[in-house]
Order: C-alpha cells, then structure tokens, then sequence
C-alpha cells in the first residue's frame, strides 16, 4: 500500500515561501517610500553597493539620484500589483513587478503604467534591491488634476482634495532639506 504525500510543505518550500513575502514587500516599501519622500527609508532598500549609473555607487549616490529625480515631481502614488519573481537560489532572484503610477507634474496630473525589471539579493538575512530598471508602457496626461479641489474633509465629503502626503513626516522633511530644488513642497495646482 502506498502511503500519499504529505500535504505539509517541507523547508525548501517554506523558505521559497518566506522569499516571495519579503520580496513582495520590499516592492510595497519602495512604493511608500518614494510617494512619501522618505529618503532614509528608500535607500536601504538597495544593496549597500549599489550601482547608480555607469560608475558610480553606494547609497549616498543613489539618495542623490532620487532627490533630484523625486524632486522634479510633485505628488507620486505608486500602486503595486503583478509581481513575478523567480528564485535563482538561496540569496538570489529577479522579478517583474507591475505598477501603476499617478504623478503631479506641475499643474498636470499623469497616469503612467509601470514596469519594474528587478534584481535582488539577500545580505545580512534580509532581501535588498541590487537593481531596479524602470520602463513605462505609457504615460498619459489625465483631463483634471484630483489635487485641483477643495479639501475633502473625509467622512463629511468624500470628494476634494485629501490630506496625503502632506501628512507623512518625511514629505515635509524631504521638501524642508532644500531636496526640491527652492526648499519648498510643490504648490497645490
């Protein structure tokens, strides 16, 4: 008589397991980090030797490079979905993450479909972005700008103007430390 599986995962499988969560949630991270301009949080999320264009490395540069690349927008909402990843072995993997970006360019509002061509590894027991190339299907100005409203003034009315980012310390920071080019937070269109 043959005895069935086991229907138990076995080590191997919940350490795959345990991988794919922590991948997952370092995209979820990046999302955060950037829409509320938390620098500090941004940055470890990468490899402490990180490559930042062709000869450049470490997170002092990368920070450099998403002060001014963040700071030419204003208000960025990132919605993480598709997530592909792929086990190359213990401490290595890749993934396709898709994403759908909302992003305040001046007095436009743009909606930008997203893809992410990543290459992690785990360091130190935790997993990190070695690199993260950034392709967009499309970007395409919306016909209104949401941020253009009155405030919403949640639960009374629920339509108008939130009061996201500006509630996240770091928005406020980011904007203060000069990263936005005059010191300021880009003004409400």
């Amino acid at each position: 008589m043959s005895s069935a599986p086991s229907a138990d995962p076995g080590p191997d499988d919940l350490a795959r397991l345990v991988a794919h969560d922590q991948i997952r949630m370092l995209a979820n991270r990046y999302a955060v980090a950037v829409d509320s301009r938390d620098l500090d949080a941004l940055v470890e999320l990468f490899v402490d030797d990180v490559q930042v264009g062709r000869d450049t490395f470490g997170r002092d540069a990368l920070r450099a490079s998403f002060q001014a690349s963040l700071s030419a927008v204003g208000v960025s909402m990132l919605h993480v979905g598709t997530h592909q990843i792929d086990l190359l072995g213990p401490d290595d993997a890749t993934g396709l993450v898709y994403c759908l970006g909302q992003v305040a360019d001046g007095d436009r509002w743009v909606h930008q479909s997203i893809l992410y061509r990543d290459t992690y590894a785990r360091r130190d027991g935790r997993w990190r972005f070695v690199r993260r190339l950034h392709e967009l299907w499309y970007g395409e100005a919306a016909p209104t700008n949401p941020l253009d409203q009155a405030p919403a003034n949640w639960p009374e009315r629920p339509d108008g103007r939130g009061t996201v980012p500006e509630s996240f310390p770091s928005w406020e920071r980011f904007w203060l430390s000069g990263s936005g080019g005059d010191g300021g937070a880009p003004a409400a269109p």
